[in-house]
């Protein structure tokens, strides 16, 4: 296991910003981390990196300790936070020439691609850029790095959809190699091209944690169909919801865990066309709160 948090808990005098977070991601993987600004995202990282040191439970890297190992750990780790600061009178090369010295790092040909693909011209002093540029060089200086595990604290923020398209090829690319990833985000549809598994925070507690299929069985799903014979028989399915019928055309959602059922029945009337659309990470992200807060 690349990475686990194990019944972490973290007060700040009467406050409880983490109470009992598990979370784990294997090599070659990505986790997406998700939730609302205050939710408990970045205190996790910041133990996970060892600026913090939990209250109670067990936070590892490598099967290390990541309070007590720390030095040792941040060998093979970078992190991006979302907000980054620089040296204003280094140059954005200075500064990934600088990050770069101080771990093994790839060949220096992969840091000029990477300088390319994101745009970004090293020559400038570090107090000219904007915050989008900013973003870029710890970017850079984090993936031309050859870490083992990436944590990523909002990475994107600040960058144009051309620049999250080439974040999201880079991290693809690293994973290729048996990278892995830890991203937290409130770019849900981010999360949803690359994540491999997402645990959603909320109030410093994992509310839900599984691949977007697990998750997706949780909410409904919405179906059209046009069928040649009108359907009857509908009122047996109590998971149905939202149900619309004009002439030979339904709309209807219902609980994924049913979905073949109704299928099943809808198609003895002879099926024209059928459209089935998944729940969005965004809905699922949305319906979680929702019940939460009821």
């Amino acid at each position: 296991m690349m990475l686990e948090m194990e019944n972490v808990t973290k007060k700040f005098g009467s406050f409880t910003a983490l109470d009992n977070v598990n979370l784990s991601l294997k090599q070659g993987e990505i986790l997406g981390f998700i939730g609302p600004n205050g939710a408990g995202k970045t205190t996790s990282l910041r133990i996970l990196l060892g600026i913090l040191k939990a209250t109670s439970g067990r936070a590892s890297i490598f099967g290390k300790d990541a309070w007590k190992d720390a030095v040792d750990i941040h060998k093979n780790i970078a992190y991006v936070p979302g907000d980054v600061n620089l040296w204003p009178n280094l140059t954005g090369g200075e500064v990934i020439d600088l990050f770069l010295r101080l771990r093994k790092g790839k060949e220096k040909r992969y840091q000029k691609e990477l300088l390319e693909r994101f745009d970004l011209d090293p020559s400038k002093k570090c107090r000219t850029y904007s915050k989008g540029n900013r973003q870029k060089v710890a970017l850079v200086a984090a993936f031309a790095s050859d870490a083992d595990l990436f944590l990523l604290d909002e990475p994107t923020s600040g960058l144009d959809p051309l620049m999250e398209s080439v974040f999201q090829e880079v991290v693809g690319e690293a994973i290729k190699d048996g990278k892995s990833v830890l991203l937290s985000s409130h770019i849900l549809s981010e999360v949803e091209k690359l994540c491999d598994r997402v645990s959603i925070i909320r109030q410093g507690k994992i509310i839900e944690s599984g691949t977007l299929s697990e998750l997706r069985h949780l909410t409904r799903t919405d179906v059209h169909v046009e069928t040649k014979r009108p359907v009857t028989g509908l009122e047996q399915f109590t998971e149905l919801h939202n149900l619309q019928a004009e002439d030979h055309k339904l709309s209807f959602s219902i609980d994924g865990a049913h979905l073949g059922e109704i299928i099943a029945h809808i198609s003895t009337f002879d099926v024209q066309s059928l459209e089935c659309m998944p729940p969005t990470l965004e809905e699922l992200f949305m319906s979680h709160y929702e019940q939460k807060e009821q």
